[in-house]
């Protein structure tokens, strides 16, 4: 029998770090979204300015019997640069920021856990923040598996597609 549980992280644009988790085996949805910020300015022009308070963030629908939080925490410290404050790459701003959203307590022993692992991967300060979970805010509908439905735009084939073959090759194991 299924056990449904339920991920927030954000690892800089959510475009990324939907199309590095929606293959994982165990994996049932995946929402590009808005976490930490203004209710009221929980849409993508706003998010944008970087003035809203918000993350890009993804919530991620999973069966537990079939992949674990843990293992979950471990490909997100591993597909995203967790060293830089408030950006991946070029992109730039506290929406970018690297975090961590729990839902309960042993998903914070279980986020700390994995940041002081990255931490020994990574060779440097890592600044992903992990805090609770505050109301997510599901991006607009187009934001939704952006990646599968406009692989050749340039962004995706740029950016987002490293991110997504780095996975496929790294945890090639736990891919459907």
């Amino acid at each position: 029998m299924a056990e449904m549980q339920t991920a927030i992280f954000a690892g800089g644009c959510f475009w990324c770090t939907e199309a590095v988790f929606l293959p994982l085996k165990g994996v049932s949805k995946v929402v590009s979204g808005y976490i930490g910020g203004d209710p009221a300015m929980a849409n993508y022009d706003a998010v944008c300015t970087g003035r809203s308070g918000h993350a890009e963030a993804v919530r991620i629908s999973f069966d537990a019997n079939l992949v674990s939080y843990d293992t979950l925490l471990d490909v997100f410290f591993n597909t995203h640069d967790p060293t830089q404050l408030n950006r991946q790459g070029n992109d730039v701003g506290t929406q970018y920021r690297s975090g961590v959203y729990y839902l309960n307590d042993a998903q914070k022993s279980a986020a700390d856990d994995a940041k002081e692992r990255a931490a020994g991967i990574w060779g440097n300060r890592v600044v992903t923040e992990i805090e609770p979970a505050t109301e997510f805010f599901a991006a607009e509908d187009y934001h939704q598996d952006y990646f599968n439905r406009n692989p050749g735009q340039p962004y995706c084939a740029a950016v987002v597609a490293p991110k997504v073959s780095k996975a496929r090759q790294n945890y090639a194991d736990l891919m459907a």
